[in-house]
């Protein structure tokens, strides 16, 4: 009789926890990355993930851990980073394939004639010679280009991470992930068929989350797009790109992919992405009400949205009861 009461004990324990993960109480996560990417992987979820393109690089240089730091303290969910590698085979925060825009180079190799300042052909020491740049062109002097190592450190277990470009480097990206512990935490997203993605993850027994990029408006897109639906692949979400809202491509194909059980990331960096003008960040930070053009993407089921104004959007979100991490 006691061993019956123990084990009975035991299934009640076991199912008072699974109910917490489902509802996502805090005493069910380690920590806040865990709770995001609980998140990420629930479609039913209300809850919508904020994605921060390049950290907080309004206020900070670009891929920098300033910018990643200030995103963290907004209660932003991921923060999306750019990568390339180096002569010497280390992987480097930075979008551009060399570093003239972003950096002092001009001035540090001031009279080397024709030193290139492509990323892949400097070492990481020359790289660590150089200042980033602020948005408006202002080095600052005390910060460095990070490596994605550095990032990934500073990232562990308080945000989740969207590499950009790293399917490039998927294999250095998953044997550095899996040795810092962080593999669960970090996504990339691609255009790449079903197949050559399987055939890419079929070595690895763990690997970083992925998601497709589809354009829904462009003929690769909507082949890419289809062949998922078709053959019922249901990645955690599809991110979901379209020029103009002219014949309501964007609400179908999202109602199709909330139908599969999957989740809709839409981006409104730039109007380009998101159907056009006033449909975008800026078009939200001119209005008295963000909602204005944020609350068309909450009424068409979208739960993660990239954006160049996440204090912006996390303001909305929290006060609208959208961003709130149980």
């Amino acid at each position: 009789m006691k061993k019956l009461f123990l084990f009975t004990l035991l299934l009640l324990f076991l199912a008072a926890c699974r109910q917490g993960q489902q509802t996502g109480e805090a005493s069910s996560y380690v920590n806040r990355a865990e709770a995001i990417v609980a998140q990420i992987h629930d479609p039913a979820s209300p809850y919508v993930v904020v994605a921060c393109h390049r950290g907080d690089w309004r206020n900070y240089p670009e891929n920098s851990i300033p910018a990643i730091e200030s995103v963290i303290r907004m209660n932003a969910d991921i923060v999306e980073i750019d990568i390339h590698m180096t002569k010497d085979s280390v992987l480097v925060l930075c979008h551009d394939t060399d570093v003239l825009r972003t950096t002092n180079f001009s001035k540090v190799f001031r009279g080397e004639e024709g030193k290139s300042a492509k990323i892949k052909d400097l070492t990481l020491a020359e790289i660590k010679r150089l200042s980033l740049k602020r948005a408006h062109g202002v080095e600052i002097d005390t910060l460095r280009m990070p490596t994605l190592e550095e990032a990934l450190l500073c990232t562990k277990d308080r945000i989740c991470v969207n590499i950009d470009k790293g399917y490039d480097y998927y294999d250095a990206v998953n044997l550095l992930t899996e040795r810092l512990g962080v593999t669960d935490q970090v996504l990339i997203k691609g255009k790449k068929s079903i197949e050559v993605v399987a055939e890419h993850e079929a070595p690895y027994t763990h690997n970083v989350m992925y998601m497709p990029i589809v354009d829904i408006q462009k003929e690769k897109g909507k082949a890419l797009f289809e062949s998922y639906m078709e053959q019922g692949v249901v990645p955690l979400a599809y991110e979901v790109c379209w020029q103009d809202n002219e014949g309501g491509d964007f609400p179908e194909a999202a109602r199709r992919i909330i139908a599969q059980g999957s989740k809709v990331w839409v981006n409104t960096i730039w109007a380009s992405l998101c159907g056009g003008f006033g449909n975008d960040d800026d078009a939200a930070f001119e209005c008295e009400d963000p909602g204005e053009v944020y609350q068309q993407y909450m009424d068409a089921g979208v739960s993660m949205i990239q954006t160049d104004r996440p204090e912006l959007l996390i303001g909305w979100l929290e006060k609208t009861g959208h961003h709130t991490l149980k």
